[in-house]
């Protein structure tokens, strides 16, 4: 099995600004960013000790593939995305390690919530609605099945966007106005909801069911455009489904970290710290993660 790269050395090429749960941000110059996607992969916010090979080199192809697609059928879609291309100040040696899984963005003002489209009643919305009938607060209609579609179409249902080590917190909609304001508050559940139902259709044709994804936006300071930030409808960021294998009343089969999720459950380690994988399941989530990019882009 290949090595995850799961820590990643610029050797003091470019100045290191930040790591999250799977990037490492490096800043290139005072307009942009270098996001390095490693391999790290975490689960119920915990990051697991050791990673899934070719992860981060998928993310960002799969992220590019979807800038393109979206950008193509919304073209009103600002993004943050500018190119595949190391900068010239990566050493030479690094470059083959370091290829498509970095890519240059500008340097935006990130709005703390993270856009959350739920097409399909699955995970935490279904553990809600089974209790109260809502979904982040929202009465949503009587009577439906695990993994069924929303009968009034995908809901917007943001959830806070927490430190590293902490919780994002489910939140109503009302609260992400208090948030970042009404204004962003607006475009940014619109223009989610718009770009969900953009992907679902593309992936659907696919044989691949986006259930539920989130999505980032951060704010261009010189236009004060809301513009679309991060990774972009992965496997990290989203569940994806067989839809061969969809049937309503059940949980489902899916392209995504679920395998791992799955695993935690079952070994009684979800949400502790210093977990490590079996080569098994890291191998497994590493087949599923390639299996969702194969369908969604071709593979290229």
């Amino acid at each position: 099995m290949s090595t995850a790269l799961t820590t990643t050395d610029l050797q003091g090429a470019l100045p290191l600004i930040a790591r999250g749960k799977v990037r490492d941000l490096y800043e290139v110059d005072e307009k942009t960013l270098l996001f390095v996607a490693s391999d790290r992969i975490s689960a119920y916010d915990v990051i697991m000790e050791n990673g899934v090979p070719n992860k981060g080199i998928l993310l960002t192809l799969c992220t590019q593939h979807w800038f393109r697609v979206l950008t193509a059928a919304v073209p009103s879609l600002r993004t943050h995305f500018l190119t595949l291309d190391l900068p010239p100040q990566v050493p030479e040696s690094l470059r083959p390690t370091l290829q498509n899984r970095s890519m240059q963005v500008r340097k935006l003002k990130i709005l703390p919530l993270e856009a959350i489209v739920r097409g399909y009643i699955t995970g935490s919305a279904w553990n809600e609605y089974k209790k109260s009938g809502t979904v982040h607060g929202i009465p949503v209609a009587p009577g439906l099945q695990e993994s069924q579609a929303f009968p009034d179409g995908p809901i917007y249902t943001p959830s806070t966007k927490a430190e590293q080590g902490d919780h994002d917190e489910n939140i109503h909609p009302d609260q992400a106005v208090a948030i970042v304001g009404e204004t962003y508050a607006s475009i940014i559940a619109s223009l989610a909801v718009e770009l969900y139902k953009t992907a679902h259709a593309y992936a659907l044709e696919r044989g691949v069911i986006i259930a539920d994804t989130k999505f980032e936006f951060g704010l261009d300071l010189e236009t004060n455009e809301v513009v679309l930030a991060d990774e972009v409808l992965t496997p990290d960021s989203s569940r994806f489904w067989p839809k061969d294998l969809y049937a309503v009343g059940r949980g489902q089969q899916s392209f995504d970290k679920q395998y791992l999720r799955d695993w935690l459950v079952r070994e009684g380690l979800k949400g502790k710290e210093g977990v490590r994988m079996s080569d098994e399941v890291a191998q497994k989530t590493s087949e599923k993660y390639k299996e969702a990019w194969e369908k969604l882009t071709g593979g290229n």
